[in-house]
């Protein structure tokens, strides 16, 4: 196989999460300040930690934006689903004896209460949560965690993920990067793959 481990980024690449992420995030902004901030303007924070997002709209107390903002995120839990075909391509590439595991801007608590509904919580043994690196992405530090518990070299592992915050993240860890087409708003990436399916991880990992 050409990586001993492919490793998955959470919202917009597992996970559809970007109606949940941006209306709350919006909620959020309304609550502590008055305004209606438009969505278009709040993308920034797909793809980051929402401590980093809360710092760039200079909350001054970012703890308590933090909590009010995953408060809001419940609310719109039913709003989320899993990417179609993600859960019989992990299936697949189980069976075939790939390592599977999670890097997330998410912080650990919040990670656990929103995926553990989902079915495919039982494929990932290593998860990598914003609270378990001092740094985060687009940094290598997250990723660099990973190699450390699955004792995985650069050129076993990749990465899979939606956001320029991923791309870099695989960039500054010397890891390759496969583009979660189905989830990114980014177009023409620097990327090793550019998937339009997750079916088509599995002809990755045999090529």
């Amino acid at each position: 196989m050409k990586y001993q481990q492919i490793v998955f980024d959470v919202d917009g690449t597992l996970v559809d999460t970007e109606y949940a992420v941006l209306h709350s995030l919006q909620d959020t902004i309304r609550t502590l300040t008055g305004r209606t901030t438009p969505l278009e303007e709040l993308t920034f924070a797909l793809g980051i930690t929402g401590e980093d997002a809360l710092k760039q709209l200079a909350f001054p107390d970012i703890p308590g934006a933090l909590s009010l903002w995953i408060d809001y995120l419940e609310k719109y839990s039913n709003s989320t689903n899993v990417f179609q075909g993600m859960e019989e391509t992990l299936c697949a590439l189980s069976q075939k004896g790939c390592g599977l595991g999670v890097v997330t801007s998410r912080i650990r608590n919040n990670f656990e209460l929103e995926f553990k509904r989902f079915p495919i919580r039982k494929y990932f043994d290593i998860i990598v949560c914003a609270d378990d690196t001092t740094e985060h992405k687009p940094t290598a530090g997250p990723l660099l965690k990973y190699m450390e518990l699955s004792g995985c070299g650069r050129s076993q592992i990749l990465y899979v993920g939606d956001s320029r915050y991923d791309r870099e993240c695989a960039r500054n860890a010397g890891v390759d990067f496969a583009l979660a087409g189905w989830g990114s708003r980014l177009k023409n990436t620097d990327a090793e793959y550019c998937l339009s399916t997750p079916a088509e991880l599995v002809s990755v990992l045999l090529s």
